[in-house]
């Protein structure tokens, strides 16, 4: 069964609340928002979304059915890392069955399809199925 997650349906409400006008604006600030990649990951190779029409790179960490999800991206695609910034921010600490849960089209549901090209948001779902697919991955290991 699919279900928004309560921290990533209150980054959602927030662009929600509100005017369409702005929520590139807030897309924005997230991007400042993207956290650091503690240096434990130095070595760790992360996996490109190729989806993204600029860099940007995941990876995921399940312990005990908990899911930690690390992304870097350019300071110089905004967009881009702001995207990866409402992932982390919405799915970090979340279990694996609340991540397994969120529906592909979540990005859609963020009210930005005016303000940011299809392209763009598609590259927002394939960061999400990249998720995914590693905590499937991590979970049947």
């Amino acid at each position: 069964m699919s279900a928004i997650p309560a921290q990533l349906a209150e980054i959602r409400d927030d662009f929600l609340a509100i005017p369409e006008r702005e929520r590139l604006t807030m897309l924005l600030e997230f991007s400042d928002e993207l956290p650091d990649v503690p240096e434990r990951f130095a070595d760790v190779e992360f996996e490109r979304v190729i989806e993204c029409q600029s860099p940007v790179f995941i990876t995921t960490e399940v312990d005990d059915g908990t899911v930690r999800l690390f992304a870097k991206a350019p300071a110089e695609a905004p967009t881009t890392r702001g995207f990866a910034s409402v992932l982390v921010q919405g799915i970090d600490g979340l279990s694996t069955d609340e991540v397994l849960g969120i529906p592909v089209d979540f990005p859609f549901e963020l009210g930005i399809t005016k303000q940011v090209s299809p392209l763009r948001l598609n590259g927002m779902v394939g960061m999400l199925s990249r998720v995914q697919r590693q905590v499937r991955e991590a979970t049947s290991a």
